[in-house]
């Protein structure tokens, strides 16, 4: 009878079995029992525009830090931002109803109770704050008693600091990208040393820019020091209250009425060419953003038309006078009298940023990667008609009279005020998740509030203990030599015979 040589692939399969036979043995007893399953954490994001409700989770048997918390879900308010129900009894609270019962079915029951839901409100409330401080009162009440009637643990609603609104938000965006730290194939966190990126927020209401700077920060309110992982931060925020994309607009059609001389019928410059619309006063001048534009006595219920011309350099011209790059008390500012360093490093803008730069790119076909293609792409969107508008984005059409207005507020913002350069303006990165994580302040809002992000580094990690890794090393170069010794011999039995069959 014939003997045939073993089949090739059998030193691998050997190999194969041999290494999860030792993977098999190495694990320790306590990983191998069930799942401890995941701890969920709730944020409601409650912006000037609408709120967002976030879950997250995290492993339920990770110490505090460990830098694994994930999003779950997320759930998108219908209706406008909290501070849009103010005089409307228990409005707001209702508004949240339906999120708040999508996250009852999101997080297990038997997690529910040891859930920990924020409510943070942005700057819609911070202006209704300073327009109404009882109305603005009056609406966190009701929404943190329709939160408490759920069966999670209510931590509290309160209105954000612009400040603490930039620094939550760069936590996030270093936090999802793992500049704090990051885990190790053998079972342990450390610091990827890698820099930190800037972050650019435009919300509804306001605008913030946060990033770590090596230089003086020469206005204290704009300055904040972290500890985070170890590692020391020292960061520059800025929240510009009245620079939100909305109040940004409405502050524009103040500013055309008045230098109109608020006559029934005004020429937009930034709305495209054949557009026209008709609003009440009331709509305009009701927000403390427009306060200097207000005349001194009107009739509220009156009605404005409004009609586009769509010509981008009177565009630009008016959206420019809403900033202020007159004077300056310190060494240097990007406008309205406020201390800015130098930009530096890599930066991720998020929220409006995104939508405004994706949508630019997605009608003009331009890249806008320079500050020469970002002006570029403005003025093409600023000379199409309504119509050309309305083919391209369809879906769009509540708000495709104000891309041109946006877009050239964005240019303004960035190239002018924060002076974003050929250089600079490359590195930032317009993004609207990082990961499968929405980007903006409210993980690193729990992050902070649930003590998630330690001072201190965080050191080795419930893994593989390092003997067991010891061992399962050895066996594995063990396993490896044995099955190269049988390779060898093999070879050598090939050898003595030729090549050829032997026959018995």
């Amino acid at each position: 009878m014939a003997l045939r040589s073993a089949h090739p692939a059998a030193p691998i399969a050997l190999l194969l079995f041999g290494l999860v036979a030792i993977l098999l043995l190495t694990i320790p007893t306590e990983d191998v029992q069930e799942a401890p399953g995941f701890m969920y954490g709730i944020v409601l994001d409650a912006g000037s525009s609408h709120t967002a409700l976030y879950i997250y989770k995290w492993p339920a048997d990770k110490q505090n830090g460990t830098g694994v918390v994930t999003q779950h879900s997320e759930c998108h308010v219908k209706g406008g931002g909290i501070s849009s129900y103010a005089g409307k009894q228990g409005a707001a609270g209702q508004s949240l109803e339906t999120c708040l019962d999508q996250a009852v079915k999101d997080i297990p029951k038997e997690r529910h109770q040891l859930t920990p839901v924020y409510l943070g409100a942005t700057a819609g409330m911070r202006l209704l704050h300073i327009s109404s401080p009882e109305l603005a009162a009056q609406i966190l009440q009701e929404v943190g008693h329709k939160i408490q009637s759920y069966p999670f643990s209510y931590q509290g609603a309160a209105i954000l600091s612009g400040q603490e609104e930039g620094a939550y938000g760069w936590v996030t965006v270093n936090y999802l990208l793992e500049n704090f730290i990051k885990y190790g194939f053998v079972g342990r966190w450390f610091s990827p040393g890698r820099p930190t990126v800037g972050a650019l927020d435009l919300g509804g209401a306001s605008t913030q820019i946060t990033f770590a700077t090596q230089e003086e920060v020469e206005d204290e309110h704009d300055m904040m020091k972290l500890h985070l992982y170890g590692q020391k931060y020292s960061l520059y925020t800025h929240s510009f209250l009245c620079y939100g994309q909305d109040q940004v607009l409405k502050r524009l059609l103040a500013h055309i009425v008045k230098s109109q001389d608020y006559s029934g019928s005004v020429t937009h410059p930034c709305y495209p060419a054949g557009h026209n619309r008709t609003l009440k006063l009331n709509s305009i001048f009701n927000s403390p953003c427009t306060a200097e534009y207000k005349p001194s006595s009107y009739n509220s219920q009156a009605s404005l038309t409004v009609q586009g011309s769509g010509h981008y350099e009177h565009c630009l011209s008016n959206v420019s006078e809403i900033f202020s790059f007159d004077s300056c008390p310190f060494s240097q500012c990007s406008f309205d009298k406020v201390f800015q360093p130098n930009v530096t490093g890599s930066f991720m803008a998020f929220s409006a940023f995104f939508y405004v730069h994706s949508f630019l790119q997605h009608t003009t076909g331009i890249t806008v990667k320079t500050p020469s293609q970002l002006e570029e792409a403005a003025k093409t969107v600023c000379t199409m008609t309504f119509n050309q508008l309305l083919l391209l984005a369809p879906q769009q059409k509540s708000r495709l009279q104000d891309y041109c207005a946006s877009s050239v507020f964005v240019k303004i913002l960035m190239l002018r005020g924060y002076s974003f350069d050929e250089t600079s303006f490359p590195r930032i990165s317009f993004q609207k998740k990082a990961g499968d994580a929405s980007v903006g302040w409210a993980l690193g809002y729990m992050l902070s509030l649930s003590s998630l992000l330690p001072a201190e580094m965080v050191g080795l990690r419930k893994a593989l203990t390092p003997g067991a890794w010891g061992t399962l090393l050895f066996l594995f170069v063990l396993q490896l030599a044995a099955v190269l010794v049988f390779i060898l011999l093999r070879v050598c039995v090939g050898k003595k015979k030729g090549g050829s069959e032997s026959t018995i």
